[in-house]
Protein backbone atom coordinates (compact mmCIF):
# COMPACT_ATOMS: atom_id res chain seq x y z
CA UNK A 1 0.00 0.00 0.00
CA UNK A 2 1.32 3.35 -0.74
CA UNK A 3 0.38 7.06 -0.73
CA UNK A 4 -0.84 9.03 -4.17
CA UNK A 5 -1.44 12.04 -2.30
CA UNK A 6 -1.45 14.10 0.81
CA UNK A 7 -3.16 17.82 1.12
CA UNK A 8 -5.01 20.29 3.37
CA UNK A 9 -8.51 20.73 2.07
CA UNK A 10 -11.66 22.28 3.31
CA UNK A 11 -14.00 19.62 2.16
CA UNK A 12 -14.43 16.07 -0.16
CA UNK A 13 -16.87 15.18 -1.88
CA UNK A 14 -17.28 11.71 -2.95
CA UNK A 15 -19.94 10.90 -6.01
CA UNK A 16 -20.28 8.18 -8.18
CA UNK A 17 -19.81 8.41 -11.99
CA UNK A 18 -21.15 5.34 -14.81
CA UNK A 19 -19.82 2.40 -14.40
CA UNK A 20 -17.21 0.70 -11.28
CA UNK A 21 -15.67 4.38 -11.27
CA UNK A 22 -15.90 6.59 -8.16
CA UNK A 23 -14.54 10.52 -8.10
CA UNK A 24 -12.90 12.36 -5.05
CA UNK A 25 -13.90 15.87 -5.22
CA UNK A 26 -11.06 18.05 -3.35
CA UNK A 27 -12.77 21.44 -2.33
CA UNK A 28 -10.07 24.30 -1.22
CA UNK A 29 -7.07 22.45 -1.47
CA UNK A 30 -4.76 24.67 1.02
CA UNK A 31 -0.53 24.84 2.02
CA UNK A 32 -1.45 27.74 4.36
CA UNK A 33 -4.27 30.03 5.79
CA UNK A 34 -4.92 33.27 7.74
CA UNK A 35 -5.14 32.51 11.43
CA UNK A 36 -8.93 33.42 12.38
CA UNK A 37 -8.00 35.22 15.07
CA UNK A 38 -4.97 36.50 17.28
CA UNK A 39 -3.11 34.04 19.00
CA UNK A 40 -2.77 31.75 20.34
CA UNK A 41 -4.94 29.79 19.03
CA UNK A 42 -5.81 26.00 18.60
CA UNK A 43 -5.75 25.01 14.45
CA UNK A 44 -7.03 21.77 13.48
CA UNK A 45 -7.12 21.86 9.53
CA UNK A 46 -8.14 18.55 7.53
CA UNK A 47 -5.64 16.90 5.54
CA UNK A 48 -6.80 14.35 3.24
CA UNK A 49 -4.12 10.95 2.51
CA UNK A 50 -4.96 9.26 -0.99
CA UNK A 51 -4.01 5.36 -1.19
CA UNK A 52 -3.57 2.61 -2.94
CA UNK A 53 -3.26 -1.27 -2.75
CA UNK A 54 -1.40 -2.68 -5.23
CA UNK A 55 -3.18 -6.13 -6.83
CA UNK A 56 -0.26 -8.01 -4.96
CA UNK A 57 -0.24 -6.10 -1.53
CA UNK A 58 -1.63 -6.95 2.02
CA UNK A 59 -5.13 -5.07 2.53
CA UNK A 60 -4.36 -3.87 6.00
CA UNK A 61 -2.05 -1.12 7.34
CA UNK A 62 -1.69 1.43 9.45
CA UNK A 63 -1.57 5.22 8.63
CA UNK A 64 1.13 7.79 10.97
CA UNK A 65 0.61 11.33 10.77
CA UNK A 66 3.20 12.77 12.91
CA UNK A 67 2.64 16.86 12.74
CA UNK A 68 6.04 18.87 13.23
CA UNK A 69 7.32 22.08 13.98
CA UNK A 70 10.68 22.94 13.85
CA UNK A 71 11.85 19.28 13.87
CA UNK A 72 9.47 18.56 17.49
CA UNK A 73 6.39 16.71 17.31
CA UNK A 74 3.01 18.92 18.38
CA UNK A 75 0.39 16.04 17.73
CA UNK A 76 0.42 12.52 15.98
CA UNK A 77 -2.47 10.64 15.07
CA UNK A 78 -2.68 6.65 13.93
CA UNK A 79 -5.57 4.79 12.59
CA UNK A 80 -5.71 1.41 10.93
CA UNK A 81 -5.97 1.00 6.82
CA UNK A 82 -8.39 -1.23 5.13
CA UNK A 83 -7.85 -1.52 1.59
CA UNK A 84 -8.97 -3.83 -1.30
CA UNK A 85 -6.30 -4.95 -3.79
CA UNK A 86 -6.03 -2.91 -6.74
CA UNK A 87 -8.37 -0.66 -5.33
CA UNK A 88 -7.95 3.50 -4.05
CA UNK A 89 -9.46 4.52 -0.56
CA UNK A 90 -8.45 7.77 1.49
CA UNK A 91 -8.31 9.15 5.32
CA UNK A 92 -9.12 12.47 6.71
CA UNK A 93 -7.04 13.52 8.92
CA UNK A 94 -7.06 16.07 11.85
CA UNK A 95 -4.81 17.27 15.01
CA UNK A 96 -5.30 20.34 17.03
CA UNK A 97 -2.63 22.00 17.17
CA UNK A 98 -1.81 25.16 19.09
CA UNK A 99 -0.08 27.96 18.22
CA UNK A 100 1.48 30.76 20.12
CA UNK A 101 3.40 32.02 16.39
CA UNK A 102 2.83 32.23 13.28
CA UNK A 103 4.77 29.85 10.76
CA UNK A 104 4.51 26.31 9.62
CA UNK A 105 3.93 23.00 10.26
CA UNK A 106 5.06 19.80 8.13
CA UNK A 107 2.68 16.89 8.46
CA UNK A 108 4.67 13.65 7.90
CA UNK A 109 2.32 10.77 6.45
CA UNK A 110 3.41 7.05 6.06
CA UNK A 111 2.03 3.68 5.42
CA UNK A 112 3.52 1.31 8.25
CA UNK A 113 7.28 1.80 8.54
CA UNK A 114 7.40 2.95 4.55
CA UNK A 115 8.28 6.46 3.05
CA UNK A 116 7.30 9.31 4.34
CA UNK A 117 5.34 12.10 2.51
CA UNK A 118 6.24 15.83 3.67
CA UNK A 119 2.80 17.92 3.26
CA UNK A 120 3.88 21.32 4.89
CA UNK A 121 1.32 24.22 6.04
CA UNK A 122 1.61 27.45 7.40
CA UNK A 123 -0.34 29.79 9.32
CA UNK A 124 -0.12 32.93 8.67
CA UNK A 125 -1.46 36.67 10.86
CA UNK A 126 -5.27 37.19 10.40
CA UNK A 127 -5.93 39.97 7.58
CA UNK A 128 -5.03 43.57 8.63
CA UNK A 129 -3.33 42.06 11.58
Amino acid sequence: MHILAALFIDSIDVRQVPGPSTRLDLLGVQFSAPAPAPLPLTWAPHLCVVVHCAPTEPTNAALEVQFLRDGEQIARNVQPLEVEQGKFNYRLVRAEMEFTEYGTVEAHCRIDLGPVTVVPYTLLPPPGG
